[in-house]
């Protein structure tokens, strides 16, 4: 349950909170009561280092190791305090030579900017594999002094290898060559194949199906405590009286168990008695159908190596074959095959071994890695009080505040600011902070209200001006309507062309409603996009670009259906007549007087959109549904609109398979790979249920390669396909915003061209307070 907040707060987009905010608002209130005594330690801490800088954040975990941070505040400490192998430029590239002396040019938006990095790499693509050569600058340290060199990057290349890691990184899932022999301490694991894996969880034989059952039981303790915690604040929606029958009520499969007269024990082993070994019902359950796939994967392979290893087959593995060092300033890393993928994985924020792990374990010629293999405690200990070879140094979390100071040692030169606090603020009190002198600078969400706000701030009535200066970014991510193809179709025939026009008679009507929703909801704060990728991603289409073409704006015949003079009704009215086309298309038939009379067989005249907007029509996208509704009535086709007041009824439903249409947003990252979301057999969020051969094809076939440009083509043959299928409306790109004070911080210094893939802190050594 748990795991479904924070899916629906990444999801559904920035106006649809996930209710495990409601278990963090008197945490949040509480952070705002101690602003001033946090601004009267500010003050004293001038004395000892000048005008601290003040930045607003949302609430810490207190996990800023780099090892473990997760939450995007812990990561703005681990990177303000660590440095990371490779490093991008403000366009989200890779920057390869950025190590050499003069550093590596790159520009952007018509300026050139000059890139210092830890390491240069070369990366060689030989027939079977690929091989990574990073060379690291030999003149750079750690805050306390100690030279960071090959063994520091060996040793945490070995943490998140291992097999006790369980944090954020896919470190482990990398295609390192002997890696999965490593883990598993055998060279028989490289003849473990994924039918090996997949014929074992189907057979589930005690040594198996034991382990497994600990995994959900670990999982069913974990949530039966957190609904103890919470029940009372889901009383009213869910009629229940007790932790143990929200807990029941969540997780048995028995709609009729009772939990009376039981205790924590009992009702865990009865639920869990009650699944079995069906860890995908307890997943589906928990709102994550593949929340535990890596893990069982993980456990059949360990039970597969054994067996092998009980038949005398394997060895012991020692280390991981493919990463070596080559010198006290130079590792290789080789992988078997190409992805392009990898290297984002590879470029690790490197840990001093002296600081998280033991120099006496560390023997790399007699594969000793500087910590007890198996057992990562040592380097856990470490995770609330972080050390790195970044621009500041970890002080202490108090107050709800993170004290930094300037690394004297850092490679770059110590930065000018010397001291740094991120204090805990409520999102609403980022603007009023910086007005007020509280904070210093803040990254509030990018609303139409808050560019109000922050305008009526500034005697210019701008977004920059005597008092504010507002740095723009597109969101790592972007709104979208999503449509089954499984649940919405005609004859069952999920791929045919009359359930594409099925589908695409629907997104035509909703997609014309785009830019007056938007303009209304975000006004300058979000823009309209055309294609389903975030428009931060170096693949997503340009307006420029010969091809591109506005979103369902073509009829059943491919002619255009709009033209340049059309008012907004008129265009409404002609996106509702091509509809009628696709409609026929699909099958359906309409009378004399224009509605509907049947639907095709497997299809329907009415089909349900699910939105969590709170139950109050709070989201981007609800305008959108409400126009489409009504203009589809006028034809007899009826679009029911249920606004969930708790998302996780909606990831539920994708997540069964049985939704037929709903609105969210996805979050992207720095490579623009579709495994995940649209690859038919691989992709663990395909909520669309796309099934498409050519699709699957070219979505591997874009991983193997690191011609960009060649990328970009297959990736615009992928966004095509998805967009015949009509299984997604792309809807919305909308901004963040860096703010910060022109009168406590000198704009002649604030790092230039703040973008998506580069923060504000990316020249951080440069800035300086007035």
């Amino acid at each position: 349950m748990k795991m479904k907040k924070v899916l629906s707060l990444i999801m559904a987009g920035a106006m649809v909170l996930g209710m495990s905010m409601s278990a963090c608002a008197e945490e949040t209130e509480a952070a705002s009561e101690v602003t001033t005594e946090a601004g009267s330690e500010a003050a004293a801490d001038t004395t000892e280092g000048g005008t601290p800088l003040v930045v607003g954040s949302q609430n810490f975990s207190q996990k800023f190791s780099a090892f473990f941070a997760e939450a995007v505040p812990d990561q703005t400490v681990v990177n303000l305090t660590g440095l990371y192998l490779l490093e991008n430029d403000r366009a989200g590239s890779i920057i390869y030579n950025g190590a050499n002396p003069e550093g590596e040019t790159i520009a952007y938006n018509g300026t050139d900017y000059t890139y210092h990095t830890l390491a240069n790499v070369t990366v060689t693509e030989n027939e079977d594999n690929t091989v990574y050569d990073f060379k690291l600058r030999d003149d750079v340290v750690f805050s306390d002094g100690t030279p960071l060199t090959a063994d520091d990057v060996i040793f945490s290349m070995y943490v998140y290898a291992d097999m006790d890691y369980d944090g954020y990184t896919t470190f482990s899932g990398v295609p390192i060559k002997g890696l999965q022999n490593y883990r598993l301490n055998s060279t028989a694991a490289d003849s473990v194949t994924e039918d090996d894996v997949t014929a074992a969880l189907a057979e589930m034989p005690e040594e198996l199906a034991t382990p497994v059952k600990d995994a959900m039981r670990a999982l069913l303790e974990s949530e039966y405590d957190w609904a103890d915690e919470v029940w009372e604040d889901y009383s009213a929606d869910y009629g229940v009286n007790s932790g143990a029958e929200f807990f029941g009520l969540l997780y048995s499969p028995d709609e009729n168990y009772s939990v009376e007269g039981k205790d924590r024990d009992t009702i865990i082993s009865e639920v869990l008695d009650a699944y079995g070994t069906d860890y995908v019902a307890l997943a589906t359950a928990y709102g994550d159908e593949a929340y535990f796939d890596d893990t069982v994967k993980e456990l059949a392979q360990e039970y597969l190596v054994a067996q092998k290893t009980a038949a005398g087959e394997g060895e012991e593995v020692a280390n991981i074959e493919g990463i070596k060092k080559l010198g006290d300033y130079e590792v290789e890393v080789t992988t078997d095959g190409f992805d392009a993928t990898t290297i984002y994985t590879l470029g690790v924020i490197v840990c001093p071994l002296n600081y998280y792990g033991d120099p006496a374990l560390y023997d790399y010629d007699n594969n000793q890695f500087g910590f007890t293999r198996g057992d990562l405690s040592a380097v856990r200990e470490k995770t609330t009080e972080p050390m790195g070879a970044g621009a500041y140094k970890f002080v202490k979390y108090e107050n709800k505040t993170v004290y930094l100071e300037a690394n004297e040692n850092y490679f770059k030169g110590e930065p000018k600011i010397k001291n740094i606090q991120l204090r805990e603020s409520a999102d609403a009190d980022f603007i009023p902070g910086v007005e007020q002198g509280t904070i210093d600078l803040a990254d509030p969400s990018g609303s139409k209200s808050a560019f109000e706000q922050i305008k009526s701030i500034n005697s210019n009535g701008e977004l920059n001006g005597d008092r504010i200066n507002t740095s723009l970014v597109d969101n790592l991510g972007y709104g979208y309507i999503g449509i089954n193809a499984d649940t919405v179709n005609v004859g069952g025939e999920a791929g045919s062309d009359a359930s594409k026009n099925l589908r695409k008679a629907l997104a035509t009507v909703l997609a014309v409603y785009r830019d007056v929703t938007i303009d209304s909801y975000y006004g300058d704060a979000a823009a309209v996009i055309n294609y389903p990728i975030s428009n931060t991603s170096w693949a997503a289409p340009q307006k420029s670009d010969a091809d591109y073409e506005v979103a369902y704006s073509k009829d059943v015949d491919g002619n255009p259906i709009y033209t340049d003079d059309m008012t907004d009704d008129e265009k409404f009215a002609a996106a509702l007549e091509a509809s009628k086309g696709f409609f026929e298309a699909a099958g359906y038939t309409f009378g004399d007087d224009g509605k509907m009379t049947a639907a095709p067989d497997g299809a329907k005249l009415s089909y349900e959109v699910m939105i969590g907007a709170d139950g109050t029509g709070d989201h981007p996208s609800f305008a959108i549904l409400t126009d489409a509704k009504a203009a589809l009535a006028t034809i007899g086709f009826d679009l029911e609109i249920n606004d969930v007041t708790d998302a996780n009824i909606m990831w539920d439903a994708n997540n069964a398979g049985t939704s037929e249409l709903w609105c969210a947003a996805w979050q992207a990252t720095l490579d623009p790979d579709m495994v995940q979301i649209y690859h038919s057999t691989q992709g663990t969020s395909n909520y669309y249920h796309i099934a498409d051969e050519t699709l699957d094809a070219d979505i591997i076939d874009a991983r193997s390669t690191s011609d960009q440009a060649y990328r970009k083509s297959v990736y615009k043959q992928c966004l095509d396909i998805i967009l015949d299928w009509g299984v997604e409306i792309p809807v919305y790109q909308r901004q963040n915003c860096v703010i910060y004070s022109t009168e406590r911080i000198n704009a002649d210094t604030f790092t230039p061209d703040v973008t998506t893939y580069y923060n504000w802190y990316g020249d951080v050594e440069n800035m300086e307070m007035n």
